[in-house]
């Protein structure tokens, strides 16, 4: 997987999780859930991405490798 693949997946994952936990455990989770939305939202106009920086830094390839 790419970057860009990493970065959906844990995004929906996050959102999935903390809205599991705001339904289960405590309504102050969805403040989690907005948080995610917010970076999805700058990152539209922004195109900067805090967690794809961070998964290039550990090592994550931007593209596919062609074959």
């Amino acid at each position: 997987m790419v970057v860009n693949d990493w970065v959906h997946f844990i995004a929906g994952a996050f959102i999935l999780i903390s809205l599991g936990l705001g339904i289960l455990i405590n309504p102050n989770w969805f403040w989690f859930t907005a948080f995610v939305g917010a970076n999805l939202l700058q990152f539209g106009f922004s195109k900067v991405c805090p967690l794809a920086m961070i998964l290039k830094k550990l090592g994550v390839p931007e593209s596919r490798q062609c074959k």
